[in-house]
């Protein structure tokens, strides 16, 4: 007897992955990603941007953002527009952070953005900031390094620590960030002695608290994000022009690091704008920048070692809040 035939049913196709696109606006820069996202949380970049508007400028203290600021943004979010336009993005997140936390103006800027891209940004707090930072970071360098991981998102107006493995367990956002301390205390081209002590004291002091609320001893992998070390990154590889490739998962040892940030801090703006990898837009802050990055290592290798431990390298990630707005849209 002849045994029935087995139907074979065709699998399912996988489903196509969702196009989005995310805008991170911070106090020195605004950024976008517009990435295709799978069901699995695998992300693929489409097109990823970075343009340095500084809406920080002045707010510390003025405590609004100054229009010169506002109309930089809102013509860099003019070009964002029609970029997710033209790539067929079907839902867009717009994140804002430090500057517009501060700032007592900020319906301004949000009836701005609203207007040219069409969404309203989310102002929002340092903990999701963080949040989002962290997942994004941990994204990419989980399969080949091992946690806890401390990420550090350093910017213009703050820097946020966020301390987990699979999830965030512990986080502060400090208000030291590269604008904020340059326009603060580093006025002088090179900053002079008594100005790097006055900076060095408020990230100190910003230290101090944050290691009451964030475990720093229990940190396995240092994971920096941002201009600031991704810029320190480069000058650390000797870098002749800014290359991606290069600067994302880059391993330095701690002293490469703390050297790499004592000798940006130490040079004038000529000398930085002379460096091939180095945005013009940065060259006056990354000195603030290098100084509360390389406190930041220094702290946490002091608090590993305390707890027993030993931190050995640090790691440069280009995956960051943006791949965490991303990811949270899809």
């Amino acid at each position: 007897m002849t045994e029935p035939a087995t139907l074979q049913h065709p699998a399912a196709p996988a489903p196509e992955p969702r196009r989005v696109a995310a805008v991170d606006c911070g106090t020195n820069s605004i950024r976008l990603l517009v990435a295709d996202v799978a069901d699995d949380g695998t992300l693929r970049e489409v097109d990823r941007r970075t343009t340095i508007v500084r809406l920080g400028q002045g707010v510390d203290r003025t405590g609004e953002l100054h229009p010169d600021a506002l109309e930089r943004t809102f013509a860099a979010t003019r070009e964002y527009a029609q970029a997710v336009r033209a790539a067929g993005a079907q839902e867009v997140r717009f994140v804002a952070t430090s500057a517009t936390r501060d700032a007592r103006n900020r319906q301004a800027f949000v009836d701005g953005i609203v207007a040219e891209l069409g969404v309203a940004p989310e102002v929002v707090s340092g903990d999701e900031e963080a949040a989002l930072s962290f997942r994004g970071a941990t994204g990419a360098v989980s399969a080949s390094h091992p946690g806890p991981f401390l990420v550090v998102d350093l910017g213009g107006g703050s820097t946020e620590l966020v301390l987990g493995t699979e999830a965030p367990e512990a986080a502060l956002s400090m208000d030291v960030g590269s604008v904020r301390l340059t326009e603060r205390h580093l006025r002088s081209d090179p900053p002079a002695e008594a100005e790097v002590a006055a900076a060095r004291a408020d990230v100190r002091a910003a230290l101090d608290a944050a290691a009451a609320v964030v475990p720093l001893g229990r940190t396995t992998t240092l994971v920096g994000l941002a201009g600031s070390v991704t810029s320190v990154t480069a000058f650390a590889l000797d870098l002749p022009s800014y290359q991606r490739e290069r600067v994302d998962g880059a391993q330095l040892s701690v002293e490469q690091v703390l050297d790499a940030c004592d000798r940006l801090l130490r040079m004038t703006r000529e000398e930085r704008l002379a460096l091939g990898f180095m945005h013009p837009g940065r060259a006056d802050v990354i000195g603030a920048g290098a100084l509360i990055w390389g406190e930041v290592v220094a702290r946490v290798r002091d608090e590993v070692a305390a707890a027993g431990g030993e931190l050995t390298a640090v790691v440069t990630s280009e995956h960051d809040i943006l791949d965490g707005i991303a990811l949270s849209v899809a």
